[in-house]
């Protein structure tokens, strides 16, 4: 009876046991990854694969889970290095890195300290990039700056299964001896575009002077050459009258003009002196008779 019971008794323990294998087996076989994370799992100390987020299988006892890496985009912290400019200005840079880990298993087995490294890395781009740079141009370029600091460095961890996402250069200081000098610089500067603004208007002035000037000459000259014209249309018109006419034409208007102008001299207000050539009765007569002989 004893040894029935002690056989029941181990019969259920060894179902008790084989149950309680299966769970923990099962249990191991399931990974459960959350979606901001991804698993590295290894199978003998060696790189098995890489578990996405989502419900996974592995082989119980077999694979192990070893790392447990999160992808959400990290920040480094602020870092502040010395940078030397090719026109030889000494300037302290802040900088700030964004990144992600893209391929768990290049940044596990090929890299101990990803942000040390990524700092470091960062540190020798910066100093590199502006000293090939001006100080005018550090400061006025600063967005040009930053794509090539964010390239350079994203070839510089592609081997580490990394993805820069942002690199930002957030100050560039200087000594205050170089302010002062920088001061000095933009003040002259200023002084010195007040004068060729000063020079400018003044050239202006005299352009606009000569410019009108000009013009009043242009158009001068434009009345001359009117009046010229209109004296020769005159000629060319007594010409004509005198051609067509013959000389009797010529002295009728000589005639008609030597009695306008007796008309208007005795015409003047006050006069009490009428001054006549002495062919003025001819004149009369020669109008006269030429406008009956007109006639």
């Amino acid at each position: 009876m004893e040894d029935l019971i002690l056989a029941v008794l181990g019969g259920n323990l060894f179902v008790l046991v084989l149950a309680a294998f299966i769970i923990i087996a099962v249990l191991k076989a399931v990974r459960i990854v959350p979606q901001s994370e991804k698993y590295v799992v290894e199978r003998f100390g060696r790189f098995r694969i890489v578990l996405g987020p989502g419900i996974n299988f592995i082989i119980p006892f077999l694979d192990v889970v070893r790392h447990k890496m999160s992808i959400l985009e990290r920040q480094l912290p602020n870092a502040t290095q010395d940078a030397i400019t090719s026109d030889n200005v000494l300037v302290q840079v802040e900088t700030s890195v964004f990144y992600r880990i893209l391929e768990p298993e290049k940044t596990v087995y090929r890299i101990r300290d990803v942000d040390g490294a990524i700092s470091t890395t960062v540190a020798g781009i910066v100093r590199a990039q502006i000293g090939k740079m001006e100080l005018d141009e550090v400061q006025s370029n600063r967005a040009q700056l930053i794509d090539q600091i964010k390239v350079s460095v994203e070839d510089a961890v592609d081997d580490w299964g990394i993805e820069v996402t942002r690199a930002e250069i957030l100050d560039v200081n200087l000594d205050q001896a170089t302010r002062d000098a920088m001061l000095q610089q933009l003040n002259a500067e200023r002084a010195r575009r007040a004068q060729v603004t000063e020079a400018e208007g003044q050239r202006r002035a005299v352009e606009l002077h000569a410019d009108a000037e000009l013009y009043a000459a242009q158009k001068e000259a434009e009345a001359r050459r009117v009046s010229a014209d209109a004296e020769a249309y005159a000629t060319k018109v007594v010409a004509e009258a005198i051609r067509e006419n013959g000389i009797e034409a010529a002295q009728y208007q000589v005639a008609l003009k030597q009695v306008e102008a007796l008309t208007k001299l005795g015409d003047g207000a006050g006069s009490q002196t009428v001054v006549l050539p002495a062919n003025a009765l001819d004149a009369f007569a020669d109008a006269f008779k030429m406008l009956r002989g007109r006639s």
